[in-house]
């Protein structure tokens, strides 16, 4: 059975399309009040009239500390409560070689796609979730797990994001739990490059076939749920058997 996640509030980063999309959208069906943010406002605002139900849309830069801060306080403002963080929000404007990597590229990656996870999380630690508990999910790649060779600084940060996972597990339990996913390729606009075109790829996959946001979204909704009450500090993989049989490369 679906866990019913009413009376409950998730913020969603990062969500005016592909997985945070989905992934707001499966919370909603499950009853939730969610939060979404992004830093497009008539994406925000699409995704909005397409998700109905109990919306929040707040427009805000992931990598902006006083946009942390806003969302995070209206949020609670708004609907009462912040019981579940997914900390989806990612960039990856740095590709190739590692020698030829513009560094300023490199520390904005890892600035949205680490520190600002670490923010939002101190943020809903000690706005609701330090004395009422909670759940949070960073989203994560499987190109944190094994090098790729192409996306090589976003796969860095992502094993950065999979270290702190273990980390805010330990320090935050038993109150709120902690995990990651790390998605293989998923067929979204933000991961188009690696996809589009390459459907032969999909042969390396058990499964035949990339992901979608709803395969993503239906784990995250599992780990955010009392189903998961023992599952803290994991990072679990959803690459249709990828790394358990090829390479991420």
């Amino acid at each position: 059975m679906s866990e019913d996640f009413s009376g409950k509030t998730a913020l969603v980063t990062g969500a005016s399309r592909g997985i945070g999309l989905g992934i707001a959208r499966e919370l909603l069906s499950r009853g939730a009040s969610v939060t979404i943010t992004g830093r497009k406002a008539d994406q925000l605002a699409e995704a909005a009239a397409e998700l109905g139900g109990k919306v929040l849309t707040i427009q805000g830069n992931a990598g902006d500390d006083a946009s942390r801060e806003e969302v995070v306080a209206r949020t609670v403002e708004e609907f009462g409560s912040l019981d579940v963080l997914v900390n989806n929000a990612g960039i990856n404007p740095q590709f190739g070689f590692l020698m030829d990597a513009d560094l300023n590229a490199v520390r904005k990656i890892f600035d949205v796609n680490v520190v600002a996870a670490l923010g939002f999380t101190q943020l809903a630690w000690k706005a609701w979730m330090s004395e009422h508990g909670g759940a949070v999910v960073n989203i994560a790649s499987i190109g944190g797990i094994r090098s790729t060779g192409v996306i090589a600084a976003y796969g860095a940060s992502k094993a950065a994001l999979i270290r702190l996972t273990e980390e805010l597990a330990w320090q935050l339990g038993p109150k709120v739990r902690v995990n990651a996913v790390a998605p293989g390729v998923v067929k979204t606009k933000f991961a188009e490059a690696l996809w589009s075109g390459r459907e032969d790829a999909t042969q390396a996959y058990p499964m035949k076939r990339f992901g979608t946001p709803e395969d993503v979204a239906s784990l995250v909704a599992f780990l955010c749920s009392d189903g998961a009450s023992w599952i803290t500090g994991e990072t679990v993989r959803v690459d249709g058997g990828l790394l358990a049989t090829g390479t991420a490369g």
